[in-house]
């Protein structure tokens, strides 16, 4: 793996530049000397200038006597603390304290505008049109909606939950796994203490990483998953307007463009029951693989002075919990980069065959998509730095291919047929030799489907009839039981 979840750090033996989106190892924008990473590898500390990367350093460093009860009141928040491994309510709140700061443009986030409303209902309206001709799934948008920023986090902040609690929850526990039983329930107080202000860093990392996010994203499926809720489209207005600046290509056909990637994702998972927790599944398996190394963790722990926090913020950072590369994560990162690769191939391919019609510059926006990908755009930094996934682009490539190849061989509904059931799709192996997976024979699901019916119809015919004959027999043998009394009478 390329990085480590939740922004902990890297080890020294892996290297920091290259062209795979890390930071060179020269330091910050000038060239000098950089600190410690920021958590997520996204935009600024949401704790105010001064903190660098601690918030601890940002709520103390200055002194200020009006900001000076704001921050104990949050370090009295942070400490008692007493939920799960992710302090929810602080990422939420520092996710709207980054979105309110604007982006580095210096675009703050804004209600949306009525006018913003109106082209994004009908912009999704198009799109879903265009895409019946595309793809055998219907559509899958209920609704259309236009987010800001903050409604963007308010919005997608549960499905955050459901992706990041089981890894967290397996790192945070190696906190207690360290010491021995007898020793636990001495340092119950310190352990406790440790596992609020755990839940606060992670809170605080994965707050900041979204709000980054939100000036980033255009809707709710940019990470390859439904972030948003079943059956609504989302569109970002203000973000829809800022990828399109310098593109030089007319506004209406971006919002066009990006309207039907979101309608095309809400159709795949709409009807594609299985698909959501099939990659959900994958993020929990990652998760059980998780291994600490304890003697590192020993050692920090033992380090650690419970009355100086900030310590815990930097250790987090050095690498405190980094887990372990085991099998059992790498296989099912495996089939996590596998499966959001075919989806964000079969979108690409069905989008470009519904936007080259009508769209001049369906072409252009394509590859600007894909290049933004390539470059570490916010789904490939957000996963890599979350559950240590880093998306391929040479992966969602083959798998566009891949998809386009199987329309032309088989048409929409040979290649749309195959997401009836996971083992129908085409394995890391199948992009690899994409000709030899559209040229194979395919497994007819229905034709099992009718056998397996038929036989267990045939069975319970036979046990019907098994029946019959039992009743029957009864009714013969108590028959024959009169007449043989009768006889001896």
């Amino acid at each position: 793996m390329s990085d480590i979840p939740f922004g902990f750090g890297v080890p020294p033996e892996e290297p920091e530049d290259g062209d795979d989106g890390r930071q060179n190892k020269g330091g910050g924008k000038d060239g000098g000397q950089s600190g410690p990473p920021n958590p997520f590898g996204f935009g600024d500390n949401p704790f105010g200038a001064g903190g660098g990367d601690n918030p601890f350093a940002a709520m103390f460093g200055s002194l200020n006597p009006n900001d000076l009860g704001a921050a104990f009141q949050q370090l009295g928040q942070m400490l008692s603390y007493d939920g799960g491994p992710v302090n929810w309510d602080m990422a939420k709140d520092i996710a709207r304290q980054t979105v309110a700061q604007g982006t580095p443009d210096g675009v703050k986030d804004a209600t949306v505008s009525a006018s913003d409303r109106t082209w994004v209902q009908e912009a999704v309206r198009l799109a879903d049109l265009w895409l019946d001709g595309a793809t055998s799934l219907p559509s899958g948008a209920g609704s259309a909606v236009a987010w800001s920023r903050a409604e963007w986090v308010e919005a997608t902040l549960p499905v955050w939950k459901e992706l990041v609690d089981p890894v967290a929850e397996r790192v945070a526990g190696a906190m207690g796994d360290v010491l021995p039983e007898e020793m636990q329930a001495m340092s119950g107080p310190l352990l406790g203490m440790m596992r609020s202000m755990g839940g606060a860093m992670f809170g605080s990392q994965i707050g900041q990483a979204l709000g980054t996010l939100a000036g980033e994203v255009v809707g709710s499926t940019d990470v390859g998953l439904p972030l948003g809720p079943a059956g609504k489209a989302a569109l970002l207005p203000a973000n829809v307007a800022a990828f399109g600046d310098g593109l030089g290509v007319p506004q209406e056909e971006v919002r066009l463009y990006l309207a039907l990637r979101e309608t095309a994702h809400q159709r795949l998972f709409a009807h594609v029951p299985w698909l959501r927790a099939h990659l959900f599944g994958a993020v929990e398996g990652y998760a059980r693989g998780i291994k600490v190394d304890t003697a590192r963790l020993e050692e920090a722990v033992g380090q650690l002075d419970p009355s100086q926090p900030e310590q815990l913020q930097e250790a987090l950072q050095q690498g405190m919990f980094q887990p372990e590369d085991t099998p059992a994560q790498k296989a099912a990162l495996a089939r996590l980069e596998t499966a959001l690769a075919l989806v964000e191939g079969w979108v690409d391919a069905v989008v470009h065959e519904a936007a080259a019609p009508h769209l001049p510059s369906a072409g252009a926006l394509r590859e600007t998509l894909r290049r933004r990908r390539a470059t570490g755009g916010p789904a490939e930094q957000t996963f890599a730095t979350l559950i240590g996934l880093e998306l391929r682009p040479r992966r969602l490539r083959d798998a566009s291919r891949l998809w386009a190849s199987l329309t032309d061989a088989r048409g929409v509904d040979g290649r749309d047929g195959l997401w009836a059931h996971p083992d129908m799709l085409p394995t890391a192996a199948d992009l690899d030799d994409p000709d030899g997976f559209v040229h194979r024979e395919t497994v007819d699901f229905s034709e099992l489907d009718k056998m397996l019916g038929e036989a267990a119809s045939g069975g319970k015919d036979r046990k019907d009839d098994a029946g019959d004959r039992t009743d029957k027999d009864a009714k013969d043998d108590a028959k024959g039981s009169d007449e043989d009394g009768d006889g001896e009478k």
